[in-house]
């Protein structure tokens, strides 16, 4: 085997592992280079992806029972989240848990979206690396909670390994029967297996209901409830009604009926492409010419940034993009990242906004002061991201313990790694003592304090394949400590007027405490009338205490 062949080999690979949206020093395109040159040593072998995570089912968060159940959760949730908004429905989702027998649970989760047309049930639900959210870096893309076409996919393999039970797929569209089928996924060869299926008259409108069977660990605390109200507060426009194993019955509230902003497709930007990926665009473009390339394939190139960007790489406007060898694309990117260009288009991400963050943590926290800050769209390797913070100062919370910290990847709150993730690492290095908070060196503040911290964008850089922490960028680092500085000023004054109101409030009761005394001995002194003494100090303990 030539060591040439290798390297376009490698290479290749990593161009089709940069679909997976991860930080670049994602462990999971290691892990799979790592298999996949094992099998080529030995022989050619082709090799599924769902036999690869049938093998490696910790890379997408099923490492332990507890993980599993929550990620089972997660995963269907935000399927339910994105085909609602998507379809323009208020969200209303229902996720019920049922203790089957020990350590074997049955999850069903279904929501009123509009359904998945009967021919795609299958390879939606079936078959990994299906479906909208699959898309490479050189692709149009937006801001979605899910990224790669995997999850939901692999929690049917992850419960079909764990059980051996099928997943129940129930689908009904609009004017059109309802859908009921059980499959499998045939790892060997990445399909989904029917079953059984049938179809049948409902009264239900339209929707989507998965129903399935797995090993997991159910937990009461930072559990699936605390996970659904954490996914309440980011998605406030949204009802979930969360039914526990042991009978319980807990309604997240819809406070919001606008649905967001939808977010906008967005092509790549010249100063952010890489090279594997400007290399696999020049051969799939369908531009005739070099100059239709980079206008028609990238954001914020024009006919003069086109030109300018050909000129410094010394390559002919009119040369094919298929034509290009790697030592050109190598020039070209090196051109396209020195020429100046327009920022990235930021109208591709859709945030909570400060109003909704506001009433998002209001319900589920009781708030003596609530605030929200969302800063301006910011761009980290020509990727624009935003980032949100929404904080709640509480009498009702702990005042020994370390404030609540809640973190969010476009709406989705991240549960685990938490000592690894960028919005910690941004939290601990603010110093919040001057905000009326106490804190130890490379800690979190302690106070009564709940703080959640949301970071979208297009490509959220997570620092490994569970999307459990984002990477600390130091754009996305620097944005969410403005946020937060804001924040503790706003965090301050409220505590310094609470305690100015407070030591008003000593002093009136100082007043009342001993205005008996000091009127009998200023009547004693004076010699007037001890109970027009008293009246006088009443007005004027009142008039003190006026506003408290």
């Amino acid at each position: 085997m030539s060591s040439l062949f290798l390297t376009d080999l490698t290479s290749s690979f990593r161009l089709s592992i940069s679909l997976f949206y991860f930080h670049p020093a994602s462990l999971l395109k290691f892990r799979i280079l790592k298999f996949l040159s094992k099998l080529i040593m030995v022989k050619y072998k082709e090799v599924a992806i769902s036999e690869f995570f049938e093998k490696n089912s910790h890379l997408l968060g099923f490492d332990n029972p507890v993980k599993a159940l929550m990620t089972v959760i997660k995963e269907a949730v935000d399927n339910s989240l994105d085909a609602c908004e998507e379809a323009d429905i208020l969200p209303d989702i229902i996720v019920k848990i049922k203790n089957i027998k020990e350590n074997i649970f049955q999850i069903i989760v279904e929501d009123n979206g509009p359904g998945i047309e009967e021919k795609y049930v299958k390879q939606v639900f079936g078959k990994l690396l299906f479906g909208s959210k699959f898309k490479s870096l050189g692709e149009a893309g937006m801001q979605s909670r899910g990224q790669q076409g995997i999850g939901i996919s692999a929690s049917i393999l992850y419960a079909q390994l764990t059980t051996g039970e099928p997943a129940l797929i129930e689908s009904k569209v609009k004017n059109k029967m309802h859908y009921s089928c059980k499959l499998i996924i045939d790892t060997s060869k990445n399909i989904p297996v029917i079953i059984d299926e049938k179809k049948l008259e409902t009264i239900k409108e339209h929707g989507t209901k998965i129903t399935l069977k797995l090993k997991g660990v159910y937990r009461k605390v930072k559990g699936p409830e605390d996970f659904l109200k954490y996914v309440a507060i980011a998605n406030p426009h949204a009802q979930i009604t969360f039914f526990g194993p042991d009978g319980s019955k807990k309604v997240f509230k819809r406070v919001v009926n606008k649905l967001p902003k939808k977010p906008k497709k967005v092509k790549p930007h010249p100063h952010g492409v890489e090279l594997g990926t400007l290399i696999k665009m020049l051969s799939q473009t369908k531009s005739r010419t070099l100059q239709a390339f980079l206008i028609n394939d990238f954001s914020k190139v024009g006919n003069t940034g086109a030109k300018e960007i050909c000129s410094l790489a010394k390559l002919n406007l009119q040369t094919r993009p298929n034509a290009i060898n790697r030592e050109q694309a190598s020039k070209l990117l090196a051109a396209m990242q020195q020429v100046k260009l327009q920022r990235p288009p930021t109208d591709c991400l859709s945030p909570i906004g400060e109003e909704n963050i506001i009433k998002g943590l209001s319900k589920e926290y009781p708030a003596d002061f609530v605030a929200a800050c969302t800063r301006p769209v910011a761009v980290y390797r020509a990727i624009p991201f935003q980032v949100e913070v929404g904080l709640v100062y509480s009498k009702e919370l702990p005042t020994d313990k370390q404030i609540n910290l809640i973190r969010f990847a476009n709406k989705v709150p991240l549960f685990y790694q938490q000592s690894e993730c960028g919005t910690y690492k941004a939290v601990v290095k603010t110093s919040w003592k001057r905000y009326g908070l106490q804190q130890s060196a490379g800690s979190l503040p302690i106070g009564p304090v709940v703080l959640a911290i949301h970071v979208a964008s297009v490509w959220v850089p997570f620092i490994s394949e569970g999307k459990q922490a984002i990477a600390p960028y130091p754009e996305i680092v620097k944005e969410i400590k403005l946020a937060l500085l804001e924040l503790g000023r706003k965090l301050q004054r409220y505590i310094s007027a609470e305690q100015k109101k407070y030591a008003r409030v000593r002093k009136i009761k100082l007043y009342e405490k001993y205005s008996t005394e000091v009127a009998t001995s200023l009547a004693e002194l004076t010699g007037k009338n001890k109970d027009d003494i008293m009246a006088l100090l009443k007005r004027e303990i009142a008039k003190r205490g006026e506003g408290l």
